[in-house]
């Protein structure tokens, strides 16, 4: 067998992989049905921490979104890192609009140390925590009225250590943040969802977490976090290997997706890239059968722009449309781009996927860190 022909099973093969694979992705998403909330029974008392860095977009709605909770018993307890962020003003104003909730505001600076840090904010959060159940919410998420209702419900089942929720994802305007939001709703949910089916879940992902307060104690605390970059993903991982589940809680709010430039995108998008290359490098490797179109061309060009080929671009396109139909319906999103996009978000990825492997720095916060093997960040100092 020649090179060519060694070339040509290869794509092909890969193409064919992905085509079984976006079409099972697409029954799971047909197939979802959230995890019903239920009306009565015991709810457990919940902390809800609220790590915040700086000014999200809409960020006011997003902090509001928290203290109309159709929950009996909570608190919200926000940690800023420095006392000169500039979201601080915003927190206060919100917290002052609210005075009947239990809110309570840290300014954590030098209380903790560690390169990520978010987790070294969530440890300040988690030792003023009053409550047994701890719901980590990014500031980019305007959460439904019923979030910690559907989070709550999981924790029913006493085997349950952790629980990760289904993001959707809506674009503030704009080329780059419609792109993100694309990859959030059309490949990282059903990706999600995908896993669901084939495995267990032993791994927290996205911007709204969940454990109890036992299990991140049984696991050594945030503090065992706070130099990794993938810390929902170790959280859960931690907690499972406890002997606990981690159980998928329905859609619990909406990410407002803000991206400033492309540029910004990509950055973006190759930190979580690396995430997930660190943790999971074989499955990482293997997410290149999510990616059809880019698969199709190398059929259409390996094949000598034949009527096959022209048929596998056609075929990877129908079935990306296919998954965005599907998300747009089985989620209710409000719009979503148009057609002519989805060539576009695929080879993004695609690049994406590629630079991945292509070194271990990220950019996280306007902070440059290198990610060893081991997982760990460590901060790179810009020399001037």
């Amino acid at each position: 067998m020649d090179l060519l022909a060694v070339v040509r099973f290869a794509v092909w093969a890969g193409f064919i992989a992905s085509l079984v694979y976006v079409s099972f992705a697409i029954v799971q998403v047909v197939r979802y049905r959230p995890r019903p909330t239920p009306g009565t029974g015991p709810r457990p008392p919940i902390t809800l921490a609220k790590p915040i860095c700086g000014l999200e977009a809409e960020l006011e709605e997003n902090l509001r979104s928290c203290f109309v909770q159709d929950y009996p018993r909570y608190e919200i307890v926000f940690g800023v890192r420095e006392p000169d962020d500039p979201a601080l003003p915003v927190v206060r104003k919100v917290m002052a609009e609210f005075p009947g909730i239990d809110a309570t505001l840290l300014v954590t600076s030098g209380e903790v140390a560690g390169t990520n840090r978010k987790v070294a904010t969530l440890v300040t959060i988690c030792r003023r925590a009053k409550y047994g159940i701890i719901v980590v919410a990014d500031s980019d998420i305007r959460m439904a009225p019923d979030s910690l209702s559907s989070i709550a419900s999981c924790y029913e089942d006493e085997t349950v250590g952790a629980v990760t929720c289904l993001t959707v994802a809506r674009p503030t305007g704009g080329a780059a943040s419609t792109l993100g939001a694309m990859f959030l709703n059309e490949e990282f949910l059903p990706a999600n969802l995908v896993a669901k089916a084939v495995e267990p879940l032993t791994y927290c992902y996205g911007p709204t977490m969940s454990a109890r307060r036992s299990a991140i104690t049984a696991i050594g605390g945030f503090e065992a976090l706070t130099d990794h970059l993938a810390d929902d993903y170790l959280l859960g991982n931690r907690i499972a290997a406890l002997g606990l589940r981690v159980e998928l809680a329905g859609r619990a709010g909406v990410n407002v997706l803000h991206e400033p430039t492309l540029l910004a995108l990509f950055l973006h998008e190759l930190r979580w890239a690396r995430t997930i290359r660190t943790v999971r490098p074989l499955g990482y490797a293997g997410t290149i059968v999510t990616m059809p179109m880019p698969l199709a061309l190398a059929v259409l060009l390996a094949s000598g722009f034949s009527p096959a080929g022209w048929l596998a671009l056609a075929t990877a396109f129908t079935l990306r449309l296919s998954m965005q139909l599907a998300v747009r319906r089985k989620f209710r999103l409000e719009a979503v781009p148009a057609f002519w996009w989805i060539p576009l978000r695929e080879f993004l990825s695609f690049s994406v996927w590629c630079a991945s492997h292509l070194g271990q720095g990220v950019l996280w916060k306007r902070n440059r860190f290198r990610v060893s093997t081991d997982g760990r960040l460590h901060e790179e100092v810009v020399r001037s």
